[in-house]
């Protein structure tokens, strides 16, 4: 075959290579996570008939040589990893990865691959999953509470359908370690408040100076109201009374409401706790050991014993927690006012949702308002990103070239930090890839060009015999 004739040849095999590379693109300038990808060339070997500085004869010596190229060759395809536009999906399971690295996914098969497509649901089965494959992440310690993600081998993502366990207000034996002062409730007595005339009564509201109420369950989930009063003694001094008003009860109000089937019931046998302040207002403050009534516990605490609640269900243990000199209930020159009320417990609750924050944590709602963490999403990076071997379905696997995975948290130093509810568009610019198509038009027509040039210089040549 004459030179230019083969040297045309490579051309147009190179534009056709790069036409489909192109053709590939535009294919998939819809598809999430899709990276698109760019022909590289090089030149083939050359001929050489002449040295450049060769002597053409015995005094002169040529500045140029006579090289002539054998055509052109594509070297390989480069993906492009740049970020594509980020499109906001409202769905919860739908996330984009901002920055560098990949999913980690179990195909079918049972193999690893990476991915930048983060439309994820749930199956069946409870695994998050995209088309069939698996997202992998973190799982966590078992038993752990509060929730420790376990860092190491990689695990699929399962989400549990069923409810989650009521825990009491006391935290009970699922609190590790176990505390029995789990409610907390940190008010202001007002100091410019005289002491009631009568004697303290739950249905007379001038018997005491103030009130407040908050939700507390018991070990089967079952809500109960605590009701905290507070009467003023004297100067710097307070009795602090608490009721239980039990829903899921009969009312028995007989004698004084202090016997154990009573409903509501007094706690402490219907007697008070003591509150002392000082001169500023700050709490004062006893031995854990010191006897029921004089005080407050060193650790900020004030126990009105237990109560039991329904047959069947554990004593609730009933410890407020009121703080302490530093950060606590102060007896202050302004209006009442709780300025803290919390405790860990719930009843049993069923599935709503499922989240992911920015560092790749998985969340599961619940109907009670409580969040539960499943799991963590890790992504993998690598050295070599263009070493990664594309396996269809927006998928690549490692190879020797890519080097092995890293696995890191979202957010952490060489990886990106991962948005819920949205997805990672093609990075394809439909403006220029159809620019580049017309120039590989033009590119390949002129080399077809070259081939009918030498084919009628050749046809030329014959008919010169």
């Amino acid at each position: 075959m004459h030179p230019a004739l083969w040297i045309s040849k490579t051309g147009l095999t190179a534009q056709d290579t790069k036409m489909a590379t192109i053709s590939n693109n535009l294919a998939n300038v819809n598809t999430i996570g899709f990276k698109r990808d760019r022909v590289a060339f090089e030149d083939l070997f050359y001929q050489v008939q002449r040295q450049p500085g060769a002597q053409q004869d015995q005094q002169n010596e040529s500045p140029v040589g006579i090289q002539i190229g054998n055509g052109v060759r594509v070297v390989g395809t480069q993906k492009v990893f740049t970020s594509g536009n980020f499109q906001t999906t409202s769905q919860q399971l739908d996330v984009a990865i901002v920055g560098e690295g990949f999913f980690s996914i179990e195909k079918p098969d049972g193999e690893t691959a990476y991915t930048r497509n983060g439309q994820f649901q749930v199956n069946k089965d409870g695994y998050i999953v995209n088309n069939g494959d698996k997202l992998m992440g973190w799982g966590v310690v078992a038993g752990s509470n509060p929730v420790k993600i376990r860092e190491g081998e990689l695990e699929p993502l399962k989400i549990e359908n069923g409810a989650i366990a009521p825990l009491p207000s006391d935290g009970g034996a699922s609190i590790n370690p176990p505390y029995s002062k789990q409610i907390t409730l940190v008010t202001n007595l007002d100091s410019r408040q005289t002491k009631p005339n009568l004697s303290f009564s739950v249905n007379d509201a001038t018997t005491y100076n103030h009130s407040t109420s908050a939700t507390l369950y018991d070990s089967l989930g079952n809500p109960l109201t605590l009701t905290t009063y507070y009467r003023k003694e004297a100067n710097n001094t307070w009795s602090v009374y608490a009721r239980i008003n039990n829903p899921n009860a009969a009312t028995v109000t007989a004698g004084s409401g202090t016997g154990a089937g009573d409903n509501p019931y007094m706690l402490n046998s219907g007697s008070a706790l003591q509150m002392s302040f000082n001169g500023d207002g700050t709490l004062v403050t006893a031995a854990p050991s010191a006897a029921a009534g004089s005080g407050v516990g060193s650790d900020g605490s004030l126990a009105f014993g237990t109560y039991n609640s329904i047959v069947g269900s554990n004593p609730l243990t009933i410890t407020l927690n009121v703080g302490s000199t530093a950060s606590g209930t102060t007896q202050h020159g302004k209006t009442f006012a709780v300025r803290e009320l919390s405790q860990v417990g719930y009843a049993s609750a069923e599935l709503t949702g499922v989240q992911i924050d920015k560092t790749g944590v998985v969340k599961a709602r619940y109907t009670n308002g409580q969040t539960k963490d499943i799991g963590q999403v890790v992504l993998a990076n690598f050295k070599n990103s263009q070493g990664l071997q594309s396996v269809g379905a927006n998928r690549w696997t490692e190879t020797l070239a890519s080097g092995s995975p890293t696995l890191n948290n979202p957010g952490s130093s060489n990886v990106g930090y991962v948005q819920s509810g949205a997805v990672e568009d093609s990075n394809v610019d439909l403006t220029s890839e159809l620019v580049n198509m017309i120039t590989a038009q033009r590119y390949y027509q002129a080399n077809a060009q070259t081939i009918k040039v030498q084919d009628s210089v050749m046809q030329t040549l014959i008919n010169l015999r």
